[in-house]
């Protein structure tokens, strides 16, 4: 996963339409709606067209063109170059030529994709959290095989008289493997479950 280190642009003519991206970092629906509303208001666009991602959720928006022809592409460029965390925006402004609706979902995802594609990115691991029931016999070694694995670790134990309830946060991609792993080393009595 990628996420963006600053706001980017990038700008196309097709078939006399004028197509601006924007591409803006957003930690939350609240910061992305704001950010939304800003450059909506500040283009003077005939349309104002946007994806935008946190996470597992995401919204888009075709603004008035024909529907999938806009907000899904956008979208699509987004996960498609495995950014998370941003809102990007494509504002068109309608030169006189209809583009008909391919035309516009290339235009609209070629814009958004070749905005991303300019921009600076970091790549970062999406961590998770989950729980895991750990008897006390099982606890040590448990403890010390998952301080073994990178990025894995035990963010908070409480004991019960049985054992210990303990919160892992491991990489996203990594959930298998830990889940198994757990599993193994406990020959099935603990197991790995993922916060909702």
């Amino acid at each position: 996963m990628f996420r963006l280190e600053e706001q980017c642009s990038f700008e196309q003519i097709v078939k006399k339409s004028r197509f601006c991206a924007v591409a803006i970092p957003v930690d939350s629906e609240e910061t992305a709606k704001l950010a939304l509303q800003t450059i909506a208001a500040a283009t003077g666009a005939n349309h104002n067209c946007w994806a935008w991602r946190i996470g597992q959720a995401y919204r888009f928006s075709d603004d008035g063109e024909p529907s999938g022809t806009a907000g899904k592409p956008i979208l699509a460029a987004i996960d498609g170059q495995s950014v998370d965390c941003a809102l990007l925006v494509v504002s068109r402004w309608f030169g006189g030529m209809l583009l008909g609706t391919g035309g516009l979902v290339r235009a609209y995802g070629g814009t958004a994709a070749a905005c991303l594609k300019a921009a600076k990115l970091t790549a970062f691991t999406l961590m998770i959290a989950g729980q895991a029931k750990i008897q006390f016999g099982d606890l040590a070694l448990v403890r010390a095989r998952l301080a073994s694995l990178d990025q894995v670790r035990i963010v908070e134990q409480r004991y019960t008289d049985e054992g210990c309830d303990a919160t892992i946060q491991l990489p996203q991609e990594d959930v298998r493997a830990v889940a198994q792993l757990i599993n193994d080393l406990t020959n099935g009595r603990s197991a790995l479950r993922l916060d909702d």
